[in-house]
């Protein structure tokens, strides 16, 4: 750590969350989160019944193996904005702006390089990678298409993503929220004037989706660069030796993100062993999950600046408050879902018109499953902090995990002995063990972390304090 004294303008810079209730910190960045988290949502679904609405179950089923490719080229982009966001709010923490700036801009640098350079490998490759999928005839020629419109804005989705990062990190949420609110809004209009308006079909959904990635990095370079000028572009000497301080934190972050879809596909193919009414049944579990639980998502993405702030600033005590008053918040997001999926349960066996072991399945979930989302709430927590602690190869560890030990043998078995519900319960099970492990892991780095600050300040004290008396 360097010894130098902070300009005068750095030590009149004060980070927004070194001060104030942590509660209040931890509630507006995750209900600025969740408005720009569910405004993705409504417009993926409107982007979903509009092609539906074109009667061609062809063009549906190309879109489906299109997500699972994007959403790869996402977790690569997800994980360097956590970076990103995880250190420059650790640089502002401790009070060090022109550092902080400078490792945001290493950061959108190293965003643009290895977003053009995946997406550069993998245009010319995806006929390959969408066979490999299982696409095939005219499925996979459409799905091609699209993803070789789609791709191309993938870059500047990172940027954006990247600049929206660098928004929470000095604490405005409000102009966070405003990057991907305003980029949905944008595609929400540009979506059905593009598919039906000039007649472009599936094409126009793809045009449609890349000139909103346009929208989402012009939103995010006005609140970064224009307003709080938080970008500088650093030299390449200096960029390069960022490298290995932001894929410290981003490649164990991409990997973690990785994990849940693989745990989410091995259930599946474990409930479809029970037929059509039981796969119907968890499917529509698998979709209730993100709109019921949005809350738990916005959390883990929000509150990772709050984190790394206070730890910047040495101030441990607020950092493990943040991490309780999570669990605080969670707690009670959680169980105020369980209710209302409680209440509505009937409403939604009618809607999805289940049957048989479908409805057994949704009914368990409403009933009992929805209060063990509390356990992965806590894991969420506490990958949020293992990220932005210095300490992203927990995350992997814990989210994997879960995915494998906490999810394959509990539904194997879960299957055995209690039919399609015993793999939702042995799923729920695996949360617990992983949730509660992740939550008592991150309180002990917490505690390591104080104890070795305290530890090199006793170090470097040197000669006792000369203390002033008063009106000296």
């Amino acid at each position: 750590m360097s010894n130098t004294q902070p300009s005068s303008s750095a030590k009149r810079f004060v980070p927004a969350f070194t001060h104030g209730s942590i509660m209040r910190h931890v509630v507006v960045m995750t209900g600025t989160g969740l408005v720009g988290l569910i405004s993705l949502f409504i417009v993926d679904f409107l982007n979903l019944f509009y092609i539906a609405r074109l009667g061609d179950p062809v063009l549906s089923a190309a879109v489906g193996y299109c997500g699972a490719v994007l959403f790869f080229l996402v977790s690569v982009a997800i994980g360097i904005t956590i970076a990103a966001t995880a250190l420059t709010a650790r640089a502002i923490g401790a009070r060090d702006r022109d550092r902080a700036r400078e490792i945001a801009g290493s950061s959108m640098l190293f965003m643009i390089v290895v977003m053009l350079l995946i997406t550069g490998i993998l245009w010319p490759n995806l006929p390959r990678v969408v066979s490999i999928l299982g696409a095939t005839g005219r499925t996979h020629d459409v799905a091609v298409g699209f993803l070789q419109i789609a791709i191309t804005g993938v870059p500047v989705l990172g940027l954006g993503m990247a600049m929206s990062g660098v928004l929470r990190a000095v604490g405005d949420a409000r102009r966070a929220m405003y990057v991907t609110l305003v980029a949905a809004i944008a595609l929400a209009g540009l979506d059905p004037l593009l598919i039906f308006g000039l007649n472009l079909g599936l094409t126009g959904a793809a045009i449609a989706t890349v000139l909103s990635r346009f929208v989402l990095l012009a939103v995010g370079i006005y609140g970064a660069v224009r307003i709080h000028k938080m970008i500088r572009w650093p030299s390449m000497r200096r960029a390069l030796a960022d490298v290995p301080v932001v894929m410290t934190i981003a490649l164990p972050a991409i990997m973690t993100n990785l994990a849940t879809p693989f745990a989410n596909a091995f259930a599946t193919s474990t409930v479809a062993q029970f037929g059509d009414h039981a796969v119907a049944g968890w499917t529509v579990v698998d979709r209730l999950v993100p709109l019921a639980f949005a809350g738990l998502f916005a959390l883990s993405g929000s509150v990772g600046p709050v984190m790394a702030q206070n730890l910047g600033a040495h101030q441990h005590d607020r950092v493990r408050r943040t991490v309780t008053d999570s669990m605080l918040l969670t707690a009670g997001y959680v169980f105020s879902m369980w209710a209302v999926l409680f209440f509505l349960q009937d409403q939604l066996v009618s809607l999805f018109s289940l049957k048989d072991e479908g409805v057994l399945i949704v009914r368990f979930f409403c009933n009992y499953l929805a209060g063990s989302f509390m356990f992965l709430g806590a894991l969420f927590v506490a990958n949020a902090a293992f990220n932005n602690l210095g300490f992203a190869v927990l995350s992997t560890v814990f989210n994997w995990g879960r995915a494998t030990l906490g999810t394959m043998p509990f539904a194997y078995f879960g299957a055995k002995y209690g039919g399609p519900i015993g793999v939702g319960l042995g799923v729920s099970l695996g949360m617990l063990i992983f949730g509660t492990a992740g939550l008592a892991t991150c309180y002990r780095v917490i505690a390591d972390l104080a104890s070795n600050d305290r530890e090199v300040q006793g170090a470097t004290s040197g000669a006792p304090e000369l203390v002033e008396a008063p009106g000296t």
